[in-house]
């Protein structure tokens, strides 16, 4: 009997299972020679137990893959005829490697293969790993408050102080074993490379972590706490490790200077490389000439974002990220030194208003429109974010806060580099199967005023889903913590939310022309609403199939 079976896929080809049954026998005990015809090849002969087989894989076949089953199925798989009931499950689960042996590729696309018994009156199911088994998923999201450098409440802290207790944070509050850690990837911005990346692996092993858990640092400038979730992520989805830790780290107090050392003269013959270096203030006058964005808008930006700021600090929202810091400080004046517990951003300013920002001086241009009151502040500050595949947290019974779904780097014009996220956002967006319309919040790196008005003028994204709770205007810039900061602030934002809230983004413009951008999901909306990838559609993500 030869029966064409089709996958659930519209583009993957039918095969063909051609069934003979041996001699005559008792129903109940009789053995069913299988073969399966793929592309006019016959695979080798089965032997399966009589139950039927429900075939189903998104999965379209190609030549590596056939190749593979023909490897697999060399020899006859004989299964032994189900005499008892307890004969017949093993028979099952036999039928179950087989069907595995079909659909061999492990696929973030949800598996609907299974095998069930049903000739002995019995019946059971047995089934693939849990559906988006590979998913990688955020379990745990940490920061320390953000202090502003030289004057704030870490202006006498160790930068690789700053790491500590968030890493201990994300231990301590998932039962992880620090062992089980695959990889640590920091990001960092400001300080001499060799040397911050010691003093994180030194965090590390403070935090508790054994030494055979390795360490490294990333740095793609504003973006490097982004960046090191995005490789977190990366390494998990390709199989390198299961569990990893992702975290960004800067201490403007210790490390001022972004550039030292001569600059190559080359520079003078290419314009865009020269504009590399052009100071980020600048870049910010340049974007408002270029694109119109007025002193006015930028202010009124600042003051926004610190009323929204206020607003979620009184509210209590910032408590569920922040990790209280004991450290020190020393009086300046007197030098007495005190302890202290850093549980608070310093740098919100309830009372600003349009009237107090009209008042201060351009602070890179005579003429120009960026001043100390329309920017990001100066920062010190660490952020943490433990990742792992989806079936690991659920092993271990961690809830997800929520899953990575894209990210995107790309590249603009140096001279007017605070464009970067209108350029990132809708790169990512598409990555994912979405459309700008189907995010719910965005959490948007408000280095300048003028650039981050731009970009959401530019998205003609709704004010109502932008830096809900105040942005680095108010709270600060570490430059490489915010990436790991903004993480833990949207997926616990969109928490809150709940079902009124499914998709976020994280994006922010990067030093020398380029943005970074990337799409998470709430972490039980897939188990809530039905993942979407469920569903054939190039849109797989999009709400319109809930």
């Amino acid at each position: 009997m030869a029966q064409q079976v089709r996958s659930s896929n519209s583009h993957a080809e039918p095969f063909t299972v051609i069934t003979r049954l041996s001699p005559p026998t008792p129903p109940l005990h009789r053995e069913r020679q299988v073969s399966v015809q793929l592309r006019g090849k016959t695979l080798p002969n089965f032997t399966a137990s009589p139950c039927p087989l429900q075939i189903s894989s998104p999965h379209p076949p190609t030549r590596a893959r056939a190749e593979q089953r023909q490897r697999l199925t060399r020899r006859p798989f004989r299964l032994p005829v189900a005499e008892k009931e307890g004969a017949m499950e093993k028979a099952i689960d036999r039928q179950r490697v087989l069907l595995r042996h079909l659909d061999p590729a492990a696929s973030s696309a949800p598996s609907v293969i299974s095998a069930s018994a049903c000739a002995a009156g019995d019946s059971a199911a047995y089934h693939r790993k849990p559906a988006f088994a590979d998913d990688v998923v955020i379990v745990a999201a940490y920061r320390t408050a953000i202090c502003k450098a030289k004057r704030g409440g870490f202006k006498d802290t160790f930068a690789e102080d700053l790491l500590v207790p968030v890493f201990k944070a994300l231990v301590d509050k998932t039962k992880l074993n620090p062992s089980e850690v695959g990889d640590i990837v920091v990001g960092t911005v400001l300080a001499p490379g060799s040397q911050r990346a010691i003093e994180c692996r030194m965090a590390a092993l403070y935090a508790g972590f054994p030494d055979t858990v390795p360490l490294k640092t990333v740095n793609r400038q504003c973006s490097s706490g982004l960046q090191a979730v995005a490789d977190v992520a990366a390494a998990i989805k390709a199989g390198l490790y299961d569990i990893g830790i992702a975290a960004g780290l800067e201490s403007m107090t210790v490390n001022r200077v972004a550039l030292e050392g001569q600059v190559n003269p080359k520079v003078e013959l290419f314009s865009q490389a020269r504009d590399c270096l052009l100071p980020m203030g600048l870049t910010s006058e340049n974007v408002a000439r270029q694109f119109g964005i007025t002193r006015l808008e930028q202010d009124q930006a600042a003051v926004e974002s610190h009323r929204k700021a206020a607003a979620a600090a009184a509210a209590g929202k910032f408590k569920e990220e922040i990790v209280p810091v004991h450290t020190k400080i020393v009086d300046p004046k007197t030098g007495e030194e005190k302890e202290i517990v850093v549980s608070a951003d310093d740098g919100i300013r309830a009372d600003t208003s349009l009237a107090v920002l009209s008042k201060l001086k351009p602070a890179f241009s005579k003429d120009g429109s960026t001043t100390a009151g329309n920017a990001s502040q100066v920062s010190d500050g660490a952020g943490a974010v433990l990742l792992m595949r989806r079936d690991v947290a659920m092993q271990k019974g961690l809830p997800v806060l929520g899953v990575f779904r894209s990210f995107a780097a790309v590249g603009v014009d140096p001279a007017v580099m605070g464009i970067g996220p209108a350029v990132a956002i809708p790169a990512a967006v598409k990555a994912a199967g979405l459309q700008i319309d189907d995010i719910d919040l965005f959490e948007i790196n408000e280095a300048f005023a003028s650039q981050y008005v731009y970009c959401c003028k530019k998205l003609e994204l709704d004010p109502a889903k932008v830096n809900v709770n105040g942005g680095a205007m108010a709270l600060g810039h570490p430059l490489g913590a915010t990436g790991a900061r903004c993480v833990s602030t949207l997926l616990n934002e969109m928490k809150r939310r709940g079902r009124d809230c499914r998709f976020g983004v994280i994006s922010m413009c990067i030093g020398s022309g380029m943005g970074a951008a990337a799409v998470f999901e709430r972490g039980d909306a897939v188990d809530e609403l039905t993942n979407a990838r469920g569903i054939p559609s190039h849109n797989y993500l999009s709400k319109n199939v809930i």
